[in-house]
Formats: structure tokens, sequence, C-alpha cells
């Protein structure tokens, strides 16, 4: 059965639209323009833009632009679309036009067919409602969609500050409960001096900490909106007081401290403060790749590897080995964390393609950055749930490694200097002689009172000879 089509018109021409969508022709006419992705607009990106739609509604209705029944009817169907209805009606792909005109009427033409609706008109007509004229009003893609971008990211932050938050806290909650566990340590991944389990966890949840705390630094400048720029930043066709009342009103809506931006100009042309967040979310990604490589080669074995720490068995881990269990959670998160460091790559190229009063890179860049985002968060949730909870240390085989490690020839130091240390080092690697039978052999210090050593030294990083 032919689908039914209903006719419109835009500056271009006649084109068709599925006669029952609340979008119209422009839309209609990016949905043939640009098949690429399959992907449609992010969720947060779509109440981000209805979210500027309705400011924008209350602000020209204050500055006397807008009827006030225009007004309220478009902050109807915004609070309709906010509300969870018809956000299947925002289809226009990632990968549209620069600067994202597509991703903005079809904002424009879904809000206007569903207060024209809600008033009796038909789907199409816009009348009394038009996409440009009143949803629109005031406004340009050049201020909608940077300042969509920006409120989009300060949507989804809380979601992965608080997944970085829990991973930090599972990581440190070990590191308590091994803090006496000595091992050895490793450094260019040779013997070390001993040290603890504990330690060792402490730091990762530190550093994981740390980056939380960057992150939320890098998201400061994001609250600062140019939406009120107009076309250019000239402010073209907007109302006295407009700026501030749709800035006021966004921050009502959001929750978050929205400011305007200094410089309505810069707001548009440059992506640095977006380019500078993204470069902090691939200094995460690089951090959780080290934490992530540190558990997978701790819990390598059962036999061969180093066996320290045994992660949850989540899934079987081989279709032709039996009872093999791999660290599944975490080969998941190191994948997730490369593609992450690509989208920071497309996001910085994009950043950079910006030209004169406007970066038409947009669209793909807030894309790439979104993504980064919600991968991150959900596999940072992922690794923390199944792979670190349930995680358990084997606190025998950690104290083996460290009273066989070569490294404890450094507590020698201060008692018969480098050199002679050294000399028992190099002795204990080439007879496979545990440091501590060396030491007692030579009168040095009694066996057992060297292993209260190493462990004294582990924990409290000094000794007593």
């Amino acid at each position: 059965m032919a689908q039914h089509k209903r006719m419109e018109q835009d500056s271009l021409g006649q084109f068709e639209v599925p006669a029952d969508v609340l979008y119209g022709v422009q839309t209609a006419r990016a949905l043939a323009n640009f098949p690429v992705s399959g992907r449609g607009p992010d969720a947060d990106l779509v109440t981000a833009t209805v979210h500027v739609k309705r400011a924008a509604a209350v602000a020209n209705q204050a500055g006397g632009t807008l009827d006030e029944y225009l007004a309220k009817a478009i902050r109807s169907a915004c609070d309709r679309i906010l509300g969870g209805e018809h956000r299947d009606q925002f289809v226009v792909d990632r990968f549209q036009a620069g600067a994202g005109t597509s991703h903005n009427m079809n904002a424009n033409e879904v809000i206007a067919n569903l207060a024209n609706r809600e008033l009796g008109a038909s789907l199409g007509d816009y009348d009394p409602v038009h996409p440009n004229d009143h949803v629109n009003q005031s406004q340009s893609t050049n201020d909608t969609i940077p300042t969509g971008i920006r409120l989009a990211v300060v949507a989804k932050l809380p979601r992965l500050e608080a997944a970085i938050g829990d991973m930090a806290e599972v990581l440190g909650g070990f590191g308590e409960t091994e803090a006496a566990t000595v091992k050895s340590g490793r450094t260019h991944l040779q013997d070390a001096v001993p040290t603890t389990l504990g330690r060792e966890f402490s730091a990762y949840a530190y550093t994981l900490a740390e980056q939380g705390r960057r992150l939320k630094a890098a998201a400061e400048p994001l609250h600062r909106i140019g939406l009120g720029g107009s076309a250019a930043g000239t402010g073209l066709n907007t109302p006295a007081g407009y700026r501030e009342t749709a800035a006021s009103e966004l921050a009502r809506l959001t929750g978050a401290p929205i400011t305007l931006h200094p410089d309505m100009a810069a707001a548009m042309q440059s992506m640095a403060d977006l380019a500078h967040f993204s470069s902090q979310i691939a200094e995460l990604a690089g951090e959780l790749t080290r934490i992530s490589n540190d558990v997978r080669l701790l819990a390598s074995g059962p036999r061969t590897g180093l066996a320290e720490i045994q992660l949850t068995a989540v899934q079987p881990g081989s279709s032709i080995m039996p009872g093999k269990v791999n660290p599944v959670m975490f080969e998941m998160l190191n994948q997730t964390l490369y593609q992450v460091l690509g989208q920071d790559h497309a996001v910085q190229a994009m950043a950079r393609a910006g030209q004169l009063e406007l970066n038409v890179m947009m669209p793909a860049l807030g894309s790439a950055l979104f993504d980064a985002m919600e991968w991150l968060t959900a596999s940072i949730e992922a690794a923390t749930e199944r792979g670190l909870r349930g995680m358990t240390a084997n606190r025998e085989r950690a104290r083996d490694y460290a009273m066989v490690s070569v490294g404890l020839a450094t507590l020698l130091n201060q008692a018969i200097g480098y050199e002679r240390a050294a000399e028992i080092a190099k002795e204990s690697e080439q007879t496979g002689r545990p440091v501590a039978d060396l030491v007692a052999e030579r009168g040095l210090m009694e066996r057992a009172d060297f292993e209260a050593m190493v462990v004294q030294a582990a924990r409290e990083g000094r000794v007593t000879l």
C-alpha cells in the first residue's frame, strides 16, 4: 500500500512529506539528502534543542515580539516533547548539512506542527505557528546549535562523573581491604622494592578521582552560551533583553548555572571549549587504559601469569579451551577507550575546521563528543559492576612473589651499601636463590627477621635493620 503524502513548499519549491509526520519539508529534504549513518540525533541534544526553543519563546514574549497565545502554544508543544512524547520525529542523520541547519529546522517544524495541531490546524499549514517566523524567532542555526551541543554535554556529565566516582570508590575500597597485603613492586616490568596491593589500588582510586575533578573543571566554560547572538554573533532581529531572559530561562529549565558568553561571535566561531573538554575525556581514557591494562596483567594466569588478583568469572573464555576464563570486562573497556580516543581525534580536527564566523562541522563534532561520553560512561559502569565488584586478592601468591623478588636487595642499601647489595641481587638472579637465603648465609640477618623487614618495608615504606 502506497504511503500517504502531503505536499509542502519551501524556498526551493514543493516536496513530498509523509502525511502523518510532525516534521516538514526541510526535514524531508534532509532525510533524502543525508542517508549516511542511520543514526538520528542524540537524545540529550534533542532535549537541549527543545529547551532552547522553549526559552526563546519565553524571551520573545517578554520582549514583545511574540504574541502570548503563540508563545503559549510553542511552550505547550515543547513541554510535551520534554515529557517524552514525539521523540521519534527528530530524524535527521548525525552527518548532515554544515552547522546543523537541518536539525534546527527539524525541531522548528516538529514544534510548529505540534502546536498547530493542538490549536486545531492541519499538519503542514504552519498557521498560526510558523517554524521560522515563530519557533525560530530571534534565533539562527549559528547560535542554537552550539548552545544545544554545550547543553547536551553538560546534561551527560553527571552520569559520567557518577561512573568515575563509583569505580574510584570500588578501587579505593579494595585498596583499604588489601592495605596489608605484601607484594613485589615492579618497575620497567622488573622486580622492584616491596609494596602492597592496597597502595597500588589506592593509587588507581586517587588517579580516577582526580580525573573526575579535572573533567568537572573542564566543563565549567560550557555553561557560557551564545544564544542571542543570532546570525554571525550580531544579535540581528533580537528584542531588547532577549539574551538575558533566554539564558535565565535555560538555567531554570536545565538546573545548570547557565550564563551568557561574553562574546557572542566567539561563541559560534570557536569550539575551543568543547575541544578542551574532549581532550580531558581523552586524558581520562588514557588513564583508564593504563589501569585496565594493569588489572588484566595482575589477573593473568591462573598458573603462568601474575595471578595476584582474581576477577569474577562472567562468561566462558574460549570456544576450544575448557574452563578458560578471560578478563572480558577489561578487554571490553580497553576497546571502548581506544574508540573514545578516536572520537577525540575527530573532535580536535573538526574544532580546527571553523572558518570565519562559523564552524560548520558542529553536527559531527557534537556527535563524536556525545558518543565518547556515553560509551565511556557505559563501559566504566559495566567494568565496575561486573569486573571490579567481587574481585579478590591472591594474598599468598602476592607474598610469595614479594619474598623471592630480586628487588629485596634494595633493603640492604643502608646496611652494606649499594655495591654489596647489588652483588647479592646479581647472585640471587643468577642462582635463583631468594635474597633472604643469601642474607642469612652471609650472617647479615636471620631469614625470619629479613622477611619481617620485607613486610615492614612494604607496609610502612621504611626498614629497621
